[in-house]
């Protein structure tokens, strides 16, 4: 059996232990009233901390046979506030994601992000898409300071958000406009994920109103299609997903219940597991896995047992 390539989220749980000052993390940030207190030359300091950092991480990767991590939102703190090439720092910054990038290249590691749910290009609300658009701009910017390509390989995975009284094709316009608007670059990283609420968007409305009008890829969520199927089942949600990546490797996020891991039911359905129990079913599709469990590379770790398992007892 071929292992698939598996991925863990953000934050390595083994260099990010131990003694605070010394913890490996590219997540350094702070609060708000902190920020106005102390300005860009505090929100520079982490942000070179945590690019620096970065190249740690990828290496401690490459040291355990992982090829793909997804890199976090808040490498700069507070990024939304300011332009980081305005940032002290930034000619340092600048050589640290060059070299945590030029690293990745040569060692075969595919780097994505996730910006968080408040990257909303469909909402009716002219300044909640103006943020949208310079946050996704700043991840795509990173990208660019770490020599990615432009295309999703090195994707910048959002969803589209509400659907605003359930104006699939209203809101898909207004999010297909403003997708527009962004940068050649941008344009070429962004995905799309379907949701986890079945007023919400499935993989078939992404293909429908967004790949359709657009031609961006989808990003499947397994655990997410359990609550929002559209009318597929999960093999062929899955195939019509991979379908849209024209050429490149699609990726998708795989996390299981928590409610049944933790044996509560009053967890919701719909919370990450810490772990795994059973092993991911990729229909024979070659996939990259973002692993989206809570204890991150120990997840990882514990889904590659799980896959073996499942290969011995088939022979």
């Amino acid at each position: 059996m071929e292992m698939p390539n598996l991925g863990y989220a953000c934050i390595n749980e083994t260099l990010n232990s131990g003694p605070k000052k010394s913890r490996i993390t590219t997540n350094r940030s702070m609060v708000k009233r902190t920020f106005l207190a102390q300005g860009l030359p505090y929100a520079s300091e982490l942000a070179l901390q945590n690019c620096k950092d970065l190249l740690t991480i990828l290496e401690w990767n490459e040291a355990h046979g992982i090829k793909f991590f997804r890199l976090s939102s808040d490498l700069f703190p507070w990024a939304s506030e300011y332009n980081i090439r305005d940032l002290p720092d930034f000619d340092e910054i600048a050589l640290a994601l060059d070299a945590a990038g030029e690293f990745a290249g040569l060692n075969g590691h595919r780097i994505t992000t996730h910006p968080g749910p408040f990257n909303v290009l469909g909402s009716p609300r002219p300044d909640v898409v103006e943020k949208t658009i310079k946050e996704l701009e700043t991840h795509s910017e990173v990208f660019d300071l770490m020599g990615l390509e432009a295309t999703p390989y090195a994707k910048i995975n959002i969803h589209v958000g509400g659907t605003y009284g359930g104006d699939f094709a209203g809101t898909a316009d207004r999010w297909c406009s403003n997708f527009l608007r962004l940068s050649p670059n941008a344009q070429n990283r962004i995905t799309v994920e379907n949701d986890d609420k079945a007023s919400m968007w499935s993989t078939q409305h992404l293909y429908d109103y967004i790949y359709s009008a657009i031609r961006i890829p989808i990003v499947f969520d397994y655990h997410h299609h359990k609550f929002c199927t559209g009318g597929l089942s999960e093999r062929d949600a899955l195939a019509l997903a991979a379908s849209t990546w024209n050429g490149i490797k699609p990726v998708v996020h795989y996390s299981q219940d928590r409610s049944v891991e933790q044996g509560d039911p009053k967890i919701r359905p719909q919370a990450h597991s810490d772990s795994y129990w059973t092993p991911i079913t990729t229909y024979h599709r070659d996939i990259d896995v973002m692993l989206e469990c809570k204890k991150k590379e120990q997840g990882l770790f514990k889904m590659r047992e799980l896959l073996v398992q499942r290969a011995e007892n088939l022979w």
